[in-house]
């Protein structure tokens, strides 16, 4: 029902001049976006449960979130070069048809080891759906109406997240985690059927060759950096972690520059000539900031609930539900706010409120009323909400036609990576700080809070970047690269 409603409002909000099918994609294009963020996003609530069902560390169980974030970071890359090169609807059957598939291993899954193949799975083909989503929205929607058309785009992105918590909290209590996929299922496999129906191609096909190279050393690049951050605080700063990171940071340098070489042929699986021009840079950066931010928080804010105030999965889910609703409610209004006045107003007042809220948490203890948690929630929801549509817009905005594919691939490659490597830090961080404060005589309860209480901090002091960078923000239309 919520994904019919999504489609329908998609379809009424759309700017004139858009046909029928043009409409039609969009909309299915939507649908399935909130089907795979709504997956995404149920893993925060059950996190605790799942430590206890598979008998494994919050270190060791984080890998089900930053390995889902990992895989989406390695793949994004090359959806850039799928989508120019692929039909789409081919592309999205197979983004689907994967994605059904891993949820239906997630669902059988014995252990700690299938789950996280499934959670793999799942993710190479999500990491097709946003590039997709974004990629047709800035090829078939005019310049002057993007804003609303992103603001509906928000929404999906705002509304799945906000229902997921509770989703997961509902089912969590009456059947366990193995049926959080099985609800997921019957939808995935619906959105699989209809977009095979009323998909068809979006631009123009080009038939360069994929390189190999390029996604190897993606993959090590990409994989390198996030585990080594995974390792920082409970590894006590050992050899592997830091051969990780340097394996990391040598494999995206040989990456970039492979990509250099190769765009001049116009052979590149990621084309960087998108970082040539300001605005998408400055875009990209903050919104790197403020997805490590939110994924970081939010994995680490259901530990807290359900660890320290003794809230169950439902409960938590419920308290996480009006922020969402409030981000997808403000999206679209937001959205138009944009077209009327550009980026800088509405990103100065959404980092502002995003940074006041971290701040608040790092005051967070055993004895916190969960007002205070839902009303650090809610203003949480609304900074980002002034920032997310905002970033979009300007961003792929400031672009030309030709690099809409690949901006949207460096968009969601830079978004899912910060998220991984915020998931990694914060939980890292929490962890490190938990066990040091335990070993020096803090009792359990203490050393959590504790651990909670760092983690905010650095996440607010992070948040500091994101509102001096609103104030470089320029108008989001297309610009002449530098």
């Amino acid at each position: 029902m919520t994904a019919a409603r999504l489609s329908e409002s998609d379809v009424e909000t759309s700017p004139p001049g858009l046909s029928r099918s043009d409409r039609a994609v969009i909309g299915v294009l939507l649908v399935a976006t909130f089907v795979v963020i709504l997956n995404e996003t149920i893993m925060g609530v059950a996190l605790p449960v799942l430590l206890v069902d598979l008998q494994v560390t919050a270190a060791v169980g984080q890998w089900l979130t930053a390995g889902f974030l990992l895989t989406m970071s390695v793949v994004i890359p090359i959806t850039g070069y799928l989508i120019q090169r692929v039909p789409t609807r081919v592309l999205y059957g197979l983004a689907m048809s994967l994605f059904s598939a891993g949820t239906l291993l997630a669902a059988l899954a014995p252990g700690f080891t299938v789950l996280l193949t499934a959670r793999v799975i799942q993710a190479t083909g999500t990491a097709i759906m946003l590039p997709l989503l974004m990629t047709t929205v800035m090829t078939l929607v005019p310049a002057a109406r993007r804003g609303a058309v992103m603001g509906n785009i928000s929404i999906v992105i705002s509304v799945a997240p906000a229902i997921g918590p509770t989703v997961s909290g509902v089912v969590l209590n009456q059947f366990g985690w193995r049926a959080m996929f099985w609800v997921v299922l019957p939808i995935s496999v619906a959105a699989l059927v209809l977009g095979l129906r009323w998909v068809t191609r979006i631009g123009e096909a080009s038939s360069a060759p994929i390189d190999v190279l390029s996604v190897v050393l993606s993959v090590f690049g990409f994989g390198g950096l996030v585990y080594g951050l995974s390792n920082i605080g409970h590894s006590g700063g050992g050899a592997g972690m830091w051969v990780a990171l340097a394996v990391g940071v040598l494999g995206i340098t040989a990456f970039v520059l492979r990509q250099v070489s190769l765009q001049r042929h116009e052979r590149a699986l990621l084309d960087l000539r998108t970082f040539a021009f300001r605005t998408f840079t400055l875009a990209s950066a903050l919104m790197m900031v403020l997805m490590a931010l939110l994924l970081g928080a939010v994995t680490i804010l259901p530990l807290y609930t359900q660890n320290v105030l003794k809230l169950d999965p439902l409960d938590t889910g419920l308290l996480l539900l009006p922020g969402g609703l409030l981000m997808g409610l403000l999206s679209p209004v937001v959205g138009r706010l944009y077209d009327r006045v550009g980026p800088r107003v509405l990103l100065i007042v959404g980092t502002v409120a995003t940074s006041a809220s971290l701040w608040f948490a790092t005051t967070f203890d055993a004895s916190t009323s969960t007002a205070l948690v839902l009303v650090f929630h809610l203003v949480l929801s609304v900074g980002l909400a002034f920032s997310f549509t905002p970033l979009f817009s300007a961003g792929l905005g400031a672009l030309p036609a030709r690099l809409y594919a690949h901006g949207s691939a460096v968009f969601s490659t830079t978004q899912q990576l910060a998220a991984a490597a915020g998931v990694a830090l914060l939980v890292s961080v929490m962890s490190a700080r938990a066990a040091e404060l335990a070993a020096s005589g803090e009792s359990a309860i203490g050393a959590e809070v504790g651990g909670l209480r760092t983690a905010f901090l650095m996440a607010a002091i992070l948040s500091v970047v994101a509102v001096v960078g609103a104030f470089m923000v320029r108008g989001g239309k297309a610009e002449t690269p530098a």
